[in-house]
């Protein structure tokens, strides 16, 4: 960056005054809408299989983005892994290019305020504290790698006790046992944490860590993470928002060998520190928040009894339960749905989360040539009346909430001669509203109250067909906002609270309302018990797959 360009680094002061270049002449004022207006707040969103940088206006608007696909890594059956330097590499390319589109429509790089981040949550990273480099890929939330691990882990005393104290049951999905299985069986590893060096993290803490400059950085790296984060790995007490001894302990987990993160609130304007390269040099990175706790922000889910499901590469539902968190009896995780800092209270919230949503459609397209684009998978579905009696378990990664089924693999029931790809077609969309609807169960269990209206938003919510079926089955209305873009909506609204763009909650009451759809139940409860009947059994069916032979 030039010297000229350097003196024009955008302001980041954490008051509402426009940098001097850009205030209005003497005698004229805004009102406190219109200088909102003119803030800007960017979001960077790193998903499993893509990453974007989008800029929202201080109305939630987005007004310019750009999305990289990157390469899944498939090692063996089983076994999904990122490379995270391709993760750092896509996330700045998506940066440049969005804020060239945003210069280009005649906006002032200065007006970017902060920069928030959302982030696939248990994708585990570990580096070397000294380098800054990566010690093994990142190894990916539904990776299975570890179930015989888990079974083990199952088998020790204390197991039972373990959800109380961080909401989560074992399974393949925290990033606990991802680190250990990685301390167990690669060398690289291995040697970092005996000499003390090994750092490690979800893709938030890789990220804010890299985009600080590593190892070069004065403090000699920004290690970060925040509760929505830290609550997925296993190591941090519900209830504290702290790491927990008793659960370090139980994992074998050395803090003097070991680099964890520390936990921070979800929107700080100066924990997260500050962009240090690039054009986006000296903004601060202010909001942080793990993607499906970004979307129940993103949907202005601030009260107690709001809920959304997210229909992405996997599918999940956050059910705002308050400031008090709830331990599921049903299956179901308990989980920080924001901290915002502040005074304010942590935010917490009852979690089911289904492993294949649109992943079964890409499975469609990818591996069986059902379809040439994801788009396609409606009108493939609809070219049939039903599903002709065919039901899908996309079991690819076992089952999660709220049946927890570690060795089912993907089963399709119910095909004749009479089968056609339409009918499959439809019991893959099936599957996911299925599957939402047992977790809303579960939620009414652990709650002691039923859902009225379910806020949506991912990739499969473009289908009206597989909206009106989710209605259809869970016998609830589903609300489809007009822009669906709340994961990056969320980080956006996390670092505006923290740096002057919104000041409370109150302020977002009518972000992101305008244009919502809503899908209405037309079946009758009858037909749709029955058919959750079926639904039922093929799950039950589908158990034990992937167990040894004892022959």
């Amino acid at each position: 960056m030039t010297d000229k360009q350097d003196s024009e680094r955008p302001h980041v002061s954490g008051s509402s005054t426009p940098p001097p270049e850009e205030q209005l002449p003497k005698g004229v004022h805004e009102t406190e809408e219109e200088l909102r207006e003119h803030w800007y707040v960017g979001s960077i969103d790193q998903g499993t299989t893509s990453s974007r940088f989008l800029i929202f206006n201080g109305e939630g608007d987005p007004v310019a983005s750009h999305q990289i696909e990157f390469e899944n890594l498939y090692p063996e059956s089983g076994w999904h892994e990122h490379d995270p330097l391709e993760l750092l590499s896509s996330v700045n390319s998506c940066i440049e290019e969005a804020m060239r589109k945003f210069v280009t429509q005649g906006n002032h790089p200065s007006r970017i305020k902060s920069v928030g981040i959302t982030n696939q949550r248990e994708t585990t990273v570990v580096w070397d504290k000294n380098t800054g480099e990566p010690l093994y890929n990142a190894v990916v939330w539904p990776d299975t790698r570890t179930t015989q691990f888990v079974r083990d882990l199952k088998a020790r005393p204390g197991a039972d006790k373990l959800q109380d104290l961080c909401g989560l049951p074992l399974s393949t999905y925290p990033s606990s046992v991802k680190l250990l299985w990685l301390l167990e069986h690669i060398p690289a590893v291995k040697e970092a944490h005996e000499k003390g060096t090994l750092c490690f993290g979800t893709v938030d803490s890789w990220l804010i860590y890299k985009l600080n400059g590593g190892p070069s950085h004065p403090s000699g790296g920004i290690h970060v993470t925040d509760g929505t984060n830290a609550s997925r790995t296993m190591f941090m007490n519900l209830h504290t928002l702290q790491y927990d001894e008793e659960l370090l302990k139980w994992f074998g987990i050395d803090t003097s060998k070991i680099s964890l993160p520390k936990i921070v609130p979800s929107s700080s304007a100066t924990d997260f520190g500050t962009v240090t390269e690039g054009v986006l040099k000296g903004i601060p990175i202010a909001g942080c928040l793990g993607d499906q706790s970004s979307a129940l922000v993103g949907q202005c889910g601030f009260s107690p009894g709001q809920a959304k499901n997210t229909y992405g590469t996997g599918c999940f539902l956050l059910y705002n339960v308050g400031t008090k968190p709830v331990i599921s009896k049903c299956g179901l995780l308990a989980t920080v749905a924001y901290d915002f800092g502040g005074g304010r209270k942590p935010v917490y919230a009852l979690e089911g989360s289904i492993a294949v949503a649109g992943a079964g459609v890409k499975f469609l397209m990818s591996n069986l040539g059902f379809i040439d684009h994801s788009s396609k998978i409606q009108d493939l579905a609809e070219s049939v009346p039903d599903n002709g009696g065919v039901v899908f378990v996309t079991a690819f990664s076992g089952l999660f909430a709220p049946y927890w089924i570690d060795d089912a693999k993907g089963t399709l029931f119910g095909i004749t001669q009479h089968t056609k790809k339409g009918h499959i077609a439809r019991a893959t969309l099936e599957a996911t509203c299925y599957q939402t609807k047992a977790i809303l169960d579960a939620m009414e269990k652990d709650s002691g109250h039923k859902l009225e209206s379910l806020a949506v938003d991912g990739g499969l919510t473009n289908s009206d067909l597989c909206m009106q079926t989710q209605a259809d089955i869970s016998g609830i209305q589903v609300d489809r906002p007009a822009m669906r873009e709340t994961t990056a909506l969320g980080a956006a609204i996390a670092a505006g609270l923290a740096t002057g763009v919104w000041n409370e909650l109150e302020d977002l009451r009518g972000v992101n309302q305008a244009g919502r759809k809503v899908f209405k139940p037309k079946l009758e409860k009858a037909e749709r018990d029955k058919m959750f009947e079926k639904w039922s059994q093929a799950v039950e069916m589908s158990r034990g797959w992937v167990r040894e032979s004892t022959a």
